[in-house]
């Protein structure tokens, strides 16, 4: 009878849902991105509300057990953003549990100042100095290059996103973090299903992040989740998810390690009860089993996603390809395949026009844009307000508060891409309609420039 009854409950909403909700959009405002569900996600929803399992469970151990097969890589986690897989994967870093090899007060990561500040605001956060070198026009990306020279002997990982979806150079990366002993962590936010040579965004470092914000590939509405190969990382970071206690049973599980009243931690009694032993000055980033359903659900449409948003960016680059004299398109690496989040537009400081003149016009007549988030994060409120202490490359330490002209002008290319640089949409509730739309409205303000 249960069993008919909870099939009779998701019949009803999926009725509800074509109903409701089945009209398919006709824009008037095209956004940049967006989230595409139908009635298997409210069902899924249901499905686990009918459980009455208020957190993680069984739609949580689902989820997590195919995101990892999806990837090709050993240990998935789930948590509520992709802001706390960024957090996590650095906090991953600092415990004790790696020895040497763990992050320190003043040790220094390398990272991009073009980007999204939860990618770097861990590593301040920490204590540690965030050492920015510059971004290549075309990918977007860190260049690679200017790595090297920024090294010094407090340099203790690489932490970098994959821009809009297009992989950096994993090879240069690999052989530079090999050669200096470097931790490698992949923000992979934005990059869900992108590949270097067939290896999947996030599985190719040491740790991997991604974002299920609705903006991105998949949804959970909010949600994230961070990967590993390794298991003691894995088990590190599942500590700092979980209030950082250092047992690793699931909700409702006790004494997994079989050892729950027969160990020694701290200066704890011995046998005390490891289910309430911790290990790191944790958090509680888990996600509800509501989130989970959903990105069961979503997993499976993922692959039409990623086929979707390579069309619509290909549509786009064609369509915009006679526009080259005004306009820089995307380039992408060799090895890579990207998994497009957006499609990135600079305007060339030759044209005669602004990137702000032609945003404001596409924003006016019906197309959503959006800046490469922070543009120069070092720029932003968020530094000159505050005391952080940073290098810029190869430079001396400075405070973020003494941040001038002249340390900007050591990222020409950071500064170009906030001036210069915007998106537009590829997600995959946009078909050649809207992407038309696009086109001819850049085409015809080009047009009325010259």
């Amino acid at each position: 009878m249960e069993k008919l009854l909870r099939e009779f409950v998701k019949f009803a909403a999926k009725i509800y849902y074509c109903c409701v909700h089945g009209q398919k959009k006709e824009y008037k405002y095209i956004p940049p991105s967006g989230k595409l569900l139908d009635f298997n996600e409210l069902s899924a929803m249901i499905d686990a509300s009918l459980d009455m399992w208020l957190t993680a469970g069984r739609f949580n151990d689902e989820f997590e057990k195919k995101f990892a097969k999806f990837l090709g890589v050993k240990y998935a986690l789930s948590t509520n953003s992709g802001s706390s897989a960024n957090l996590l994967a650095l906090s991953a870093l600092t415990s004790h549990k790696l020895g040497e090899r763990r992050l320190k007060k003043g040790d220094e990561v390398i990272t991009v100042a073009a980007g999204f500040p939860t990618t770097v605001n861990p590593i301040m956060q920490y204590g540690l100095i965030p050492v920015f070198v510059d971004c290549e026009i075309g990918t977007y990306n860190i260049d690679v290059s200017q790595i090297e020279s920024s090294i010094t002997d407090r340099t203790r990982a690489i932490f970098v996103a994959h821009t809009l979806g297009n992989m950096f150079d994993m090879d240069e990366i690999l052989k530079i973090c090999d050669r200096h002993n470097l931790w490698l962590i992949e923000d992979s936010c934005d990059a869900l299903g992108a590949e270097y040579n067939n290896k999947k965004a996030g599985t190719i470092g040491h740790i991997g992040t991604y974002s299920f914000y609705p903006a991105h590939h998949i949804t959970m509405g909010e949600g994230g989740a961070v990967v590993t190969n390794d298991k003691d990382l894995y088990r590190i970071i599942m500590s700092y998810r979980d209030w950082g206690r250092d047992c690793w049973c699931k909700p409702g599980k006790d004494d997994t390690c079989k050892k729950r009243f027969k160990m020694q931690h701290g200066n704890l009694p011995f046998g005390y009860d490891h289910k309430y032993t911790y290990s790191h000055a944790g958090f509680n980033l888990k996600i509800t089993d509501w989130q989970a359903a959903v990105g069961v659900s979503q997993l499976k449409k993922l692959p039409d996603f990623l086929k979707i948003r390579t069309h619509n960016a290909q549509y786009l680059m064609k369509k915009l390809s006679d526009l080259q004299d005004f306009l820089i398109l995307p380039t992408v690496h060799p090895s890579v395949t990207p998994s497009w989040f957006g499609f990135l537009i600079s305007v060339k400081p030759e044209s005669n026009f602004t990137k702000q003149e032609l945003v404001e016009y596409l924003e006016k007549n019906g197309v959503g844009t959006r800046q490469l988030f922070a543009g120069n994060i070092l720029r932003q409120p968020m530094f000159v307000s505050n005391d952080f202490e940073l290098r810029i490359k190869d430079s001396g330490i400075i405070n973020s508060s003494e941040l001038n002209d002249e340390h900007y002008r050591l990222l020409p290319n950071t500064d170009f891409i906030m001036n210069n640089t915007f998106w537009v949409g590829t997600f995959p509730a946009l078909s050649d309609v809207e992407l038309n739309k696009i086109s001819d409205l850049i085409h015809k303000f080009i047009e009325m420039k010259k």
